[in-house]
């Protein structure tokens, strides 16, 4: 039965791939015929104003097909348009795109009810998931304009740009949510409302949100009675699926702010007993904003590729260098890491895919993911990783080359790039998993239960945890290494580097810019990165640039062990002018700005490469 089990899942597997491919390949309108690519393209630029040209009809795929929002903002700043204009156009092209994405899951939900697919169980789980999903959809818009588009830019405004100041205020008034021991927690599930006289208060989404939030428990409940109506006989965990869902109710209906944080931390209990190949992904992330760190509305079902499930070293390599690491500090070092290694060991890794997604992912889908972010809960039963490789993988082949890349890479690095991609999957796995699966297991080291909220009082921790995750996993390749793969490593570190620039101004992704800055500087200062009209990269550095990544990392330890403000590691690396963070040293700032410059001219253009 299991047996049978599994294969169905394969096909579902096999089936979300193949649609995938067929959603990718909306990306051949650039360069020949594709009618219902075009349709839907120029019904989309049609409805925010834009022009069925070349660089909008870019943009457009990618907010279709990649669900980003990044070069729809670029080309709706070079049309002219105001912020509010802006702002309005983006939450249409969601409406746009969430529908357009509940149209597709509504077609594989049919198909896998039509091919009577897994068990009644299972396929009674996937539709109570759509169906909170498509609740959650709606709530999103509200939230954003609520939150960001207009909490955080009054406040923007009222301290006039100044964040220190913002998180001062916020921290001193006590408007962030505390954690059930009543201290100052690293997230939020509240939002703030402006009183008549000025003042702010914290208001539960559950309040500041009734009639969303009631659609969406709504849902919620239908999909609990309609879930214990049939027995899990596969896996054997109905109590542990239906303890999970009753735990997000609960957490929903709750209104009072200093409560929320446990509530969710019993969600985030549950859900780690759950351990089925299908795994619902709930609010968890906190990117999209800055200040109060206001949990986003994430909702969605992934799936494992059964065929993967062995495919990663990472575990081993992590637990041996973090290790060795350790042996340079005191008994403290020692305390936080046997608590983050005993995590390392009880992470779940699931390899695979989105199979559906709502709410905050119609604004971009993550590669890869650990959670729960609450480490008393970690500290408790571990985390889960989410890697989405094949899907990562497919949507790197389908995409064009963008000229930007060309320019100043060189064709030849990405051709080079291209082949990796297309013609050397282990190759390319092996890569993705020192990177990427190394980038989640480097975020459980060196923390504790409260060193988010002790090193985020200026609002910097995200702005360096992104770089210390991304090293950590190089840390651990660093320790066994394997010199057949060193160039492919710099190849990835140089693309992610030099990418990450292009984001600077978009603010759920700002951590990421971060990384990247601070990734530009010991390219550049170990020598393996030169600028001269195009970048050029001299492997033969290599081992300088390990020196400097380890040097940096140890510093970046050290920092995380004394609980030390974020601001003060990231300031050794970038300094902020007029609202943008830029590298201190003048000369890869000359290069930051003169890539964004032609980010900003050429980046929605794509080009054909002879072969």
């Amino acid at each position: 039965m299991k047996q049978q089990f599994m294969a169905d899942l394969q096909r579902i597997y096999d089936e979300l791939q193949q649609r995938q491919a067929q959603l990718n390949g909306y990306y051949t309108l650039l360069h020949t015929s594709h009618p219902q690519a075009q349709a839907i393209v120029e019904e989309l630029l049609s409805r925010l104003g834009l022009p069925y040209e070349p660089e909008p009809i870019m943009a457009a795929l990618t907010r279709i097909v990649n669900l980003r929002e990044d070069a729809l903002e670029q080309v709706l700043q070079k049309a002219g348009f105001s912020q509010e204009e802006s702002t309005r156009k983006k939450a249409l092209a969601y409406l746009f795109v969430s529908h357009l994405h509940l149209q597709r899951h509504d077609a594989l939900i049919t198909w896998i009810e039509e091919q009577e697919l897994l068990t009644p169980f299972y396929r009674t789980l996937i539709a109570g998931v759509h169906a909170v999903g498509s609740a959650m959809s709606g709530w999103q818009s509200a939230w954003t304009a609520h939150i960001i588009h207009g909490i955080n830019r009054d406040l923007f405004t009222q301290f006039k740009g100044d964040e220190e100041k913002i998180f001062e205020m916020l921290q001193s008034q006590r408007l962030l949510d505390c954690n059930p021991q009543g201290e100052i927690g690293d997230r939020c599930y509240s939002v703030l409302h402006q009183r008549a006289d000025g003042t702010y208060e914290r208001v539960a989404y559950a309040k500041a949100f009734e009639d969303e939030v009631t659609q969406v428990t709504q849902a919620l409940l239908g999909f609990i009675e309609t879930l214990d109506a049939y027995e899990d006989t596969i896996f054997g965990q109905k109590a542990e699926w239906l303890t999970y869902l009753q735990a997000i109710l609960e957490a929903l209906h709750h209104t009072d702010p200093d409560a929320l944080i446990g509530y969710w931390a019993a969600v985030d209990r549950a859900w780690m007993a759950v351990r089925t190949p299908l795994q619902i992904g709930h609010p968890l992330e906190y990117y999209e904003d800055h200040y109060r760190k206001a949990v986003a509305l994430e909702w969605d079902l992934r799936i494992i590729n059964p065929a993967l499930q062995s495919g990663s070293q990472t575990r081993d390599a992590i637990k041996a260098f973090a290790l060795n690491l350790a042996k340079e500090w005191g008994d403290d070092a020692k305390r936080i890491l046997s608590k983050n290694l005993s995590q390392v060991d009880q992470t779940q890794l699931y390899i695979g895919q989105p199979m559906l997604y709502y709410g905050a992912e119609f604004n971009g889908l993550f590669s890869a993911q650990v959670v729960p972010n609450d480490e008393e809960v970690s500290n408790e039963l571990g985390k889960k990783i989410f890697a989405y490789a094949d899907f990562v993988r497919q949507s790197k082949h389908a995409k064009p080359i963008m000229k930007l890349s060309v320019e100043f890479l060189g064709e030849a690095f990405v051709k080079r790039s291209r082949t990796l991609v297309e013609k050397e999957p282990e190759l390319w796995h092996q890569i993705y998993d020192i990177s990427t699966i190394g980038h989640e297991f480097g975020h459980i080291l060196w923390i504790d239960t409260d060193t988010e909220s002790a090193m985020n009082t200026t609002g910097q921790f995200k702005n360096i945890e992104e770089f210390k995750a991304t090293t950590g996993g190089l840390m651990a390749f660093f320790h066994q290494e394997d010199p057949t793969l060193q160039e492919y490593l710099i190849d990835d570190l140089v693309s992610r580097a030099v990418g990450l620039m292009a984001w600077r101004e978009v603010g759920e992704v700002l951590p990421y810019y971060c990384e990247g800055l601070i990734h530009l500087a010991l390219l550049f200062d170990s020598g393996v990165l030169t600028y001269e009209e195009r970048i050029t990269i001299d492997y033969t550095r290599y081992d300088a640039m390990r020196e400097a990544y380890t040097q940096a990392y140890q510093t970046l330890v050290t920092h995380y062990l004394k609980k030390q403000d974020a601001s003060l590691y990231l300031n050794t690396y970038v300094t902020k002018s007029e609202g943008v963070y830029l590298p201190r040293d003048p000369k890869i700032a000359d290069f930051v700005q003169h890539y964004y410059t032609r980010y900003q001219a050429i980046g929605q253009q794509s080009i054909t490469l002879e072969a």
